[in-house]
């Protein structure tokens, strides 16, 4: 199978194209990433020299670039997103252009070259926030960032190409990922790299707001079944099962590494920060099979121990980005 993978670079979208690559030696795959900060073409490494690999840099939101890597491809796997909630607060633009103006680029193209399958990989974020409870994938959408405003932009595109124009569209939603090769701007690697260096970690308003975390690689596993068998015009959940507040999870990243709660900076309350999400993912695990394989306990202690083994990896990351 030919797939293109847009974000390949990235940290999802690494993890599945080495995913993909090491299991299967007949793959194709063609990553197109803009590299732009979080893009890290050294994430890619070990599968570099695979045969079935091919990355062009480019532009998403660029016609001419995506019609190029869309010809012969059988599938997309649609990663690209600009995805840092605090920077969509602070200029929405980016995230407009690359999340909406991106992806209809994205399904123009994959109709004219009669691709197979568009998978679109979304979040839970577009459904705002729920008290209690779990969301199906019929809930409203009710977005509360400009972040997961674009998302369900993006989302309801996508679906509505299936319903337009016949284009084999599935969207996946999954829960807050973590585990090797993060951006050092996201919460659980930020905090682990914080504290290796001896600094604080800043922890918005009380940390009451509850978030489930779900191993990057277990996602991937997600994806790759929707992409084989989920039904065309669907949404599939993908979660992890670990439901955390973000004060139980700081005491967790604080006993990893043997720091105390005096290395905790109470900072404020992010604008608009959703209280909890959760995802009801029953839908993939009773028609597709889908079950995270990686506990949170183990996921956390390899995550950890990856950051404090890669630093040559992540401390130029946060120097460019200025992340402390």
């Amino acid at each position: 199978m030919r797939i293109l993978v847009t974000g390949g670079a990235g940290f999802i979208g690494s993890e599945y194209v080495r995913r993909r690559l090491e299991s299967d030696p007949t793959a194709r795959i063609t990553v197109l990433d803009k590299l732009t900060y979080s893009g890290v073409e050294a994430n890619l490494a070990p599968v570099s020299e695979h045969s079935g690999y091919t990355l062009v840099r480019g532009d998403i939101c660029e016609p001419d670039v995506v019609d190029q890597v869309m010809t012969g491809q059988d599938a997309v796997v649609h990663f690209a997103a600009e995805s840092h909630v605090d920077r969509s607060i602070y200029g929405a633009g980016p995230f407009v252009r690359s999340n909406v103006m991106g992806t209809q680029v994205l399904l123009d193209a994959a109709r004219r070259h009669g691709v197979g399958r568009f998978v679109h990989v979304s979040t839970d974020e577009v459904y705002g926030s729920i008290s209690e409870g779990s969301w199906t994938e019929g809930w409203p959408l009710a977005p509360n960032s400009p972040y997961s405003a674009s998302k369900a932009g993006s989302d309801l595109l996508a679906l509505a190409y299936h319903r337009t124009h016949g284009l084999d569209v599935v969207v996946t939603r999954c829960t807050n990922n973590y585990g090797p090769y993060q951006f050092p701007e996201k919460a659980i690697p930020l905090f682990i790299t914080n504290l290796i260096d001896g600094n604080t970690v800043p922890l918005y308003g009380d940390g009451r707001n509850i978030r489930d975390w779900l191993h990057v690689s277990d996602h991937c596993q997600g994806i790759e079944l929707v992409l084989k068998g989920g039904r065309a015009g669907e949404v599939y959940h993908i979660g992890g099962g670990t439901e955390l507040s973000n004060h139980k999870l700081t005491g967790l990243l604080l006993d990893a590494v043997g720091a105390g709660w005096d290395r905790v900076e109470y900072v404020a309350d992010r604008k608009g920060h959703d209280l909890r999400y959760s995802l009801d993912d029953s839908k993939i695990r009773e028609q597709l099979g889908y079950a995270p394989q990686v506990s949170f306990t183990e996921g956390l202690a390899a995550t950890v121990a990856w950051y404090r083994a890669h630093r040559s990896w992540w401390e130029p990351l946060k120097e460019r980005a200025e992340l402390r």
